[in-house]
């Protein structure tokens, strides 16, 4: 590799993701649950800078770890951080040996604008992007099957952010099918409570109160699927909103976890006049609007009534507020930095 690669900058916007519908069909032998989900990523994003680390040289690894240096939302501890785990497990697909491409120490660096611990699959967005840009900056492939095969490793919702578009997405997180998705920009607008949900705790209380999804719920999400491969209008998802936000498995798992959550999902829902849904096992409430100046001026609206009182704050201060879009089309490059 010359010196004029090591220089290069890659860069990999890792979009954060909602769910529009989320059935769980059953437990799986090994203890993960078997989903049926529709995705879409959003144009909210991190954004991940990539290159080979200084005083490397071209003669192949020095030992020096990769490093990486975090700015926005805390992410935790740097050293658990799914950016790192990715580049070792890119570095472990590439393997070493006569014919294969150095896989050099890399330096990242992370700008984090997507609410930690969300359900917004953040960490897994990240972990995709430094996947994908490791590959690149070592001037590495593999084939799809181990490329898919080592982001199933590092996360279940992983290997959708390497698809790169919106995708019915099965299984644990491996099966992945990419859907014609949304005709225009949907706005969506994001409440996100600082407070802790974590996955496991949420499928742990499934499991315990109900055990199995409801089929009415995976019979939406097949049915959209269905519209999603023809293409939908944003004015035809807005309104197929209220269905949407009743199709969660996960929903009322994650209001036992955290009952407080009922008084804020009531409380947005009675300010803005529109049905409120929940992303993932949560904490992150969603709302749509035909585009994103509405979803903006929804913001504005639910920063006004978080003063007053009239939507409650849970956690450690006001929550999380953010106007995006659902995006359409390939995510996750940039041009190269000079």
């Amino acid at each position: 590799m010359s010196s004029s690669a090591h220089a290069t900058l890659i860069v990999r916007l890792a979009p954060a993701k909602l769910n529009l519908t989320l059935a769980v069909v059953g437990r799986r032998a090994d203890g993960f649950h078997d989903l049926h989900s529709v995705f879409v990523p959003l144009a909210l994003a991190d954004r991940l800078s990539l290159a080979i680390a200084a005083g490397t040289g071209g003669a192949g690894r020095t030992g020096q770890p990769d490093t990486l240096h975090v700015r926005g939302h805390d992410a935790g501890p740097v050293a658990d951080n799914l950016v790192l785990r990715a580049i070792a497990a890119a570095r472990a697909a590439v393997g070493e040996g006569p014919g294969r491409p150095p896989t050099l120490p890399l330096a990242a660096r992370l700008e984090k604008y997507i609410p930690v611990a969300a359900g917004l699959g953040g960490g897994s967005s990240d972990a995709a992007a430094a996947l994908d840009g490791a590959l690149e900056a070592w001037g590495a492939e593999l084939d799809p099957e181990r490329r898919a095969s080592s982001a199933l490793a590092i996360g279940s919702d992983v290997p959708f952010f390497l698809a790169g578009s919106g995708a019915l997405v099965e299984g644990r997180g491996e099966r992945i099918t990419a859907l014609a998705g949304v005709q225009g920009q949907p706005g969506v607008l994001l409440v996100t409570p600082r407070v802790a949900l974590r996955t496991p705790d949420v499928f742990a209380v499934f499991a315990a109160t109900r055990g199995h999804g409801d089929g009415s719920i995976r019979m939406t999400s097949e049915h959209l699927v269905q519209e999603l491969a023809r293409g939908l209008s944003a004015a035809d998802l807005v309104a197929r909103a209220g269905v949407m936000a009743s199709a969660n498995d996960l929903l009322p798992s994650a209001l036992l976890v955290e009952p407080r959550l009922v008084g804020v999902k009531r409380a947005l829902a009675r300010t803005l006049g529109r049905v409120v849904g929940l992303t993932g096992s949560g904490p992150t409430l969603w709302t749509l609007y035909p585009s994103l100046a509405e979803a903006e001026s929804a913001a504005v609206v639910v920063r006004a009534a978080i003063e007053a009182g009239t939507v409650p704050s849970l956690g450690d201060g006001p929550p999380s507020i953010i106007a995006t879009t659902i995006r359409t089309g390939r995510t996750g490059h940039e041009e190269p930095a000079p």
